[in-house]
């Protein structure tokens, strides 16, 4: 019997999301532990922007030898996340100005597109039950002044949206953008004193709830009117233009 597609008019909208969730090896290798180590260390802000992180350190952190770490930076360049510098060590690349903007703009074509597409399908409903649950974990992270917690929801709350669409190639797409995100939103969620900004959390949990409702009431022009301003906003936080 032929199994039916992710684009299969038989699969509801909720198996479509299932495709954006990310799943990890059971048995990770000493080198993919090591590159999730430091990875989150960047993603968190642990290590800071302009850091040179030091082999040995990270060995003696993660209990393991220089191989696995060597692999682990080799990978994090590759992905321009490091940069390594001969005997010295790794050094942590800071999101310049310009990846900011490339990927707001990537941002707010894929989301509003596939905004546009859940609504004009009649999906708004559904996509928009499918929100509460992000909703709920950016509720959490913020009373728990959680920043890394806030930041993995909000990348859940629009991925959830471009997963509604079921458009795998945009779906990978916006999951090739994960660590950019993730930096973006650590970045736009901390204080001058290196703190969780709980007023920028409740102000951003208020722009997804408005996002979500208007999804919800199938209300096409201010959905994507929110989103543009949530991701605007964003962006000026970022370039230092709003406190």
């Amino acid at each position: 019997m032929k199994q039916p597609t992710s684009r299969d008019p038989r699969l509801g909208f909720g198996q479509c999301v299932q495709h954006h969730r990310y799943i990890m090896d059971a048995t990770p290798s000493a080198a993919d532990r090591v590159y999730e180590y430091v990875r989150q260390g960047i993603l968190s802000r642990r290590y800071a922007d302009n850091d040179l992180l030091a082999e040995g350190d990270i060995a003696r952190e993660t209990e393991l030898s220089r191989t696995p770490v060597r692999e682990a930076l080799l990978r994090l360049e590759s992905q321009g996340m490091v940069r390594l510098l001969p005997k010295r060590g790794a050094l942590v690349l800071p999101v310049t100005a310009q990846e900011w903007r490339d990927l707001v703009a990537t941002r707010l074509l894929v989301e509003t597109h596939c905004t546009r597409s859940a609504i004009l399908a009649g999906r708004g409903p559904a996509v928009a039950g499918a929100l509460a649950g992000p909703l709920s974990e950016l509720r959490a992270a913020a009373a728990g002044q959680d920043v890394a917690g806030y930041t993995a929801a909000d990348r859940n709350f629009h991925a959830t949206i471009v997963a509604a669409d079921g458009n795998q190639i945009l779906i990978k797409l916006y999951a090739s953008l994960r660590d950019r995100q993730l930096r973006m939103g650590a970045a736009n969620l901390l204080s001058a004193d290196g703190q969780a900004d709980t007023d920028r959390m409740a102000r951003t949990i208020a722009d997804h709830e408005a996002i979500a409702a208007a999804i919800g009431a199938g209300d096409l022009e201010l959905s994507q009117q929110l989103t543009h301003e949530h991701l605007a906003t964003a962006d000026r936080i970022l370039r230092g233009v709003v406190a």
